[in-house]
């Protein structure tokens, strides 16, 4: 990647616009751990590309996410959707975010974020979509680190009073009114949490426990997106069931559900950005 992420994500942009065959896209969609099959339920898509021929993305090393986009119509959008992800035990902060800045030059508003997350609300359960009210970023790194911006970006200090848009959550739970909503803790992995540090995060006000999103959502709302954060409830968190965690596990819970995420995106998505 360049030194110069913004430079890095109009490239990808660039590159995404010739190797799609079109200019715009208006609303990028991020899949979380084993949710591979909700992109089935999005639709066909019109073009599927290669991250690395986008430039500037880090194969994810994960299993259950692929190093791949796809290009699709879902109603009058026009919609960018990511695999998978790479994790901040994988790589810098800036290649974290890359995917989202990319989406973002291509034209995207809107940003929606899924993921696999460890419940630690007791009134969650396995196989339980819950969409993000807030985050609490205990990873320790920031996208907006480093040099400022260039010319032409919002400056670093970017106002986190709403990362996750509450006109988006109404739109979901208009689809779905059962949605529960939840503040989930993003940690820097890959190791899960210990019961201790669960029953920490629980005092702290989280809901949820996984290890992406936060970043992602701050560098979105950095320059200006709107944000839907979406978990899947795989695993009651660390301490809070009479068995360890496995990231099989998590995968193949988040792939059993994964029809319903599918199915949720298909119903929001068309309604969340201008057409």
């Amino acid at each position: 990647m360049t030194a110069d992420p913004y430079q890095a994500a109009r490239a990808s942009a660039a590159r995404l616009a010739e190797l799609s065959g079109h200019d715009r896209h208006d609303v990028a969609v991020v899949l979380g751990s084993g949710f591979a099959p909700a992109a089935a339920a999005l639709g066909p898509a019109d073009a599927e590309i290669p991250l690395a021929d986008l430039g500037g993305f880090p194969p994810p090393t994960v299993p259950g996410h692929a190093a791949l986009a796809r290009s699709l119509a879902i109603g009058q959008r026009r919609v960018l959707v990511y695999l998978g992800r790479v994790h901040l035990d994988e790589d810098p902060p800036q290649a974290v975010v890359h995917g989202v800045r990319t989406a973002i030059a291509a034209g995207a508003t809107v940003v929606v974020l899924t993921n696999a997350a460890g419940g630690i609300n007791p009134g969650y359960r396995v196989g339980q979509p819950v969409l993000i009210s807030d985050h609490l970023n205990l990873t320790g790194k920031s996208p907006l680190s480093g040099p400022p911006p260039p010319a032409g970006y919002p400056p670093r200090f970017a106002d986190l009073s709403e990362v996750y848009s509450a006109r988006l959550r109404a739109l979901a739970r208009e689809s779905d009114p059962t949605l529960a909503e939840g503040v989930y803790a993003a940690l820097a992995g890959p190791h899960y949490e210990t019961p201790a540090e669960i029953r920490m995060l629980a005092v702290a006000g989280a809901d949820l426990v996984g290890m992406s999103t936060a970043l992602e959502a701050i560098a979105a709302r950095h320059l200006g997106a709107e944000v839907l954060g979406i978990s899947l409830v795989t695993n009651p968190a660390a301490g809070l069931a009479d068995h360890g965690l496995d990231h099989g596990e998590v995968v193949a819970a988040g792939a059993e559900a994964a029809g319903r995420i599918g199915a949720l995106l298909a119903s929001v998505v068309p309604q969340v950005a201008p057409a």
